[in-house]
């Protein structure tokens, strides 16, 4: 997984990595169920919001307010 370069230092992104039809988000702080990475793809989040993830990741800012507003639960798998 790639560090995420967070920018604004307050992101709980934590690595990414990018597949060609997903992206693997790691966040800081687990869920309640212990999980802190997950896989949003084209079939569970949609290509335009995988691809603007991709996108935002790359850039180091920007991507835990996108997941926050637009993707939270379009989640494929967790773990």
């Amino acid at each position: 997984m790639t560090d995420y370069k967070n920018l604004s230092g307050q992101s709980n992104v934590a690595q990414f990595e990018i597949g060609e039809d997903h992206i693997d988000v790691r966040f800081k702080t687990a869920s309640k169920d212990g999980s802190t990475t997950y896989r949003y793809s084209y079939g569970s989040a949609e290509q335009d919001n995988v691809e603007k993830m991709k996108s935002l990741a790359m850039q180091g800012s920007g991507l835990n307010s996108f997941i926050n507003t637009n993707v939270k639960k379009l989640y494929e798998n967790k773990w």
